[in-house]
């Protein structure tokens, strides 16, 4: 009998700390994670102190999902009302707002302390706002008022990418607001395809998604127009910045490729629902890829073999 007890207490332990995992969203953080790595990388010439990385990804962490929770808390209305969110922790009633919000409070403070202790007093506040910027922004401001709401919100999505360079470096270089910029005009044809896919979602509570005010035909168009800038401003990080060189060129060049035929696809079948979540998976490989890219083409050994290379053609010639 006591075994028993001991068994359920321990199950319901396990599911309070699963509904606080899940009000940090934590199948978006990884993204984020990857874009501070990439921009860590090519600020350090591929020589990141592994202590720094571990740290700034750790606060990174901590700091999106601040963000994430008290996101939760401002939509526990909408959530309950959508089919898609309805199982959420706060509008399921598993976690209580209250408790989410001290929860978050503490993630924040954690993050906050973590990176200006370890790292440096910019990281730190670069972090800070983006949590502030996601929540006052986008959460409060815009995603229930503007169709620019992703656009505009796609900054707080971007401002990890400084925060891993800062980490690095202690400030901002054109490099690093590149990075930013890239991060930024990629979010809305990502998450735009994804509108596509859930357009009756956001109808049905009233959220002004694109594809919601403006239909699937602008929509599209958006996401074609944005996939061309993003593309050719992965570009620009090898020229004329030159913050990187051959081989992440090669990877942007070849990854922009097919993000611009699959945006192109969508652009003339607007109402095919399956090639707007064939673009919204590719993008997110897309990002990741393209980070691994930068992260490849910073290393030494990688240098050192294009040297060898190009003395090898040299010698040859």
């Amino acid at each position: 009998m006591i075994e028993t007890n001991v068994s359920r207490h321990h199950q319901t332990l396990l599911q309070v700390i699963q509904s606080y995992y899940q009000l940090t969203k934590p199948r978006i953080i990884p993204l984020l994670l990857i874009t501070t790595a990439g921009s860590m990388w090519i600020a350090a010439q591929g020589q990141v102190d592994p202590l720094l990385l571990l740290v700034t990804l750790t606060g990174g962490t901590l700091a999106a999902a601040s963000a994430q929770t008290i996101n939760c808390i401002y939509d526990r209305d909408i959530d309950y009302d959508m089919e898609r969110t309805r199982h959420r922790p706060i509008p399921s009633g598993k976690v209580q707002p209250r408790d989410a919000l001290i929860f978050a409070i503490a993630l924040a403070v954690m993050s906050f302390t973590l990176l200006a202790v370890f790292a440096n007093l910019l990281a730190a506040c670069l972090a800070f706002s983006g949590i502030v910027f996601y929540i006052l922004i986008y959460t409060h401001w815009l995603k229930r008022h503007s169709t620019q709401n992703i656009v505009i919100g796609g900054a707080a999505g971007a401002i990890p990418a400084l925060v891993g360079w800062a980490a690095v470096t202690g400030t901002l270089s054109w490099a690093a607001w590149l990075i930013f910029a890239i991060v930024f005009l990629w979010t809305p044809p990502h998450f735009w395809a994804l509108a596509l896919m859930i357009r009756d979602d956001y109808a049905k509570v009233g959220i002004p998604m694109l594809p919601v005010v403006e239909g699937d035909t602008a929509t599209v168009k958006q996401i074609w127009y944005y996939t061309l800038t993003t593309v050719a401003a992965t570009v620009l990080l090898v020229y004329p910045l030159h913050a990187s060189g051959f081989v992440y060129g090669a990877i942007a060049v070849s990854l922009g490729g097919l993000f611009v035929h699959k945006s192109w696809r969508l652009l003339h079948n607007p109402e095919d629902r399956t090639i707007a979540r064939e673009l919204f998976l590719y993008s997110i490989s897309y990002m990741m890829l393209l980070c691994l890219g930068m992260v490849i083409d910073s290393l030494p050994i990688t240098h050192n073999l294009i040297s060898t290379v190009i003395s090898q053609l040299h010698f040859i010639s």
